[in-house]
């Protein structure tokens, strides 16, 4: 059983702490969807206001489930087709403020208003995704963006298989 001490302050220590557990979680592991389950878990529990929190894996040249938490979701995205795979094909996070508003969304969980994507990239090759939904427009920042960049920094090794 691990318990973290996780930062209730500001935006900035949250994301430093979700950081340090997500390194002692994953540290020594050489098994990817271990890793996986076990952030998509961490951050799940950690970051508020989330409906979903988990990744996609690139199988193949399109998107397909991985590891997550929330409501079931799609199994297979095309690259290029919504948010993530609009991440997947452009290898850039995307913040989207309003998914309702994104051009061809894929609406898994109608409850979704709001969704952060950061690819998953080791060396050259794209890893997969991290998704996070919300169902508050609104809820992702830039420095949201910014913290999950550096969470996936730190996986992506650890999930490259």
């Amino acid at each position: 059983m691990y318990s973290f001490d996780i930062a209730a302050g500001s935006k900035a220590e949250l994301y430093r702490d979700l950081h340090a557990a997500l390194d002692a979680l994953t540290a020594g592991e050489s098994d990817a969807v271990a890793n996986m389950a076990n952030a998509a878990s961490l951050i799940w529990q950690v970051l508020p206001d989330l409906n979903w929190a988990g990744f996609y894996r690139n199988v193949g040249g399109e998107l397909v489930l991985g590891p997550f938490q929330g409501k079931a979701a799609c199994i297979r995205i095309p690259f290029g087709k919504g948010v993530c795979g609009t991440a997947a094909a452009t290898r850039a996070t995307q913040l989207v403020a309003d998914v309702h508003a994104f051009p061809g969304h894929i609406a898994c969980d109608a409850a979704s208003s709001a969704e952060l994507v950061v690819p998953v990239i080791h060396g050259d090759a794209l890893v997969g995704v991290l998704d996070l939904d919300s169902p508050t427009a609104n809820r992702f920042d830039a420095e949201d963006a910014a913290g999950c960049e550096a969470l996936i920094r730190l996986l992506a090794p650890r999930i490259a298989g």
